[in-house]
């Protein structure tokens, strides 16, 4: 008799402790940032005239390490149009967003920009534009945010700083890491035909890029209609 009032009492004890942490897991688990959606109120970013100098630039002769595991030369791409976009960083799933990042202008916003690229992947074919990511985390962290979202185009990897240097693109410092302002470039036969700086909201940026390329063809003798 003594054991089973033991047991009922453990029971009983295990079911309220049970209650008791359940709506602190559902609070823990509401307060997880969602990285796929852009919060209200985020600050615009402003053209501070970085990118001024880009449009005409030839893409140097860098190769820079992608996704797949192989060096891409953005300049010896032979696609009619190349579009790049460079973001900051993405967010990793599970890690809170760091203290003072939605008060940067434009930092918030690279993995929603990058399901707008995916979503819209197909009509960017069509529209001949290859499409590339670029930020300057490493390999090993862009290649998990590619398998998790389902990205089915390359991420290049600056993490060197040698594309960001060569072609001067706008930077900022955050907890100690250098990272690229968001911006696009539009590449034709290996030159910047078209520069989108600053870059806001990125979630429907992609769509942007898309009105650009349709109200500027490529024509039939390979160059901008």
């Amino acid at each position: 008799m003594g054991l089973d009032s033991w047991s009922r009492r453990t029971i009983l004890l295990m079911s309220v402790a049970a209650l008791i942490r359940r709506p602190f897991a559902a609070a823990a688990q509401s307060q997880q940032p969602d990285f796929n959606k852009l919060p209200p109120n985020l600050p615009v970013p402003k053209d501070d005239g970085a990118a001024r100098h880009l449009t005409g630039m030839a893409l140097p002769d860098i190769s820079l390490r992608s996704t797949k595991d192989r060096l891409v030369n953005l300049s010896t791409l032979t696609a009619s149009r190349v579009v790049i976009y460079a973001y900051p960083r993405t967010g990793a799933p599970g890690a809170p967003v760091p203290a003072g990042w939605d008060e940067i202008p434009g930092a918030r916003g690279c993995t929603p920009e990058t399901c707008g690229f995916r979503d819209h992947h197909k009509d960017l074919a069509r529209l001949h534009a290859d499409v590339y990511g670029l930020s300057t985390q490493d390999t090993a962290y862009q290649q998990e945010m590619v398998k998790r979202l389902e990205v089915p185009f390359e991420v290049l990897s600056d993490e060197h700083l040698e594309l960001t240097r060569a072609l001067r693109l706008p930077t900022f410092t955050f907890d100690g890491a250098t990272l690229l302002k968001r911006l696009t470039l539009i590449a034709h036969h290996g030159r910047i035909e078209h520069v989108f700086y600053p870059v806001f909201p990125p979630d429907t940026h992609a769509q942007e890029v898309i009105d650009w390329l349709r109200t500027h063809p490529v024509a039939a003798a390979g160059g901008p209609a």
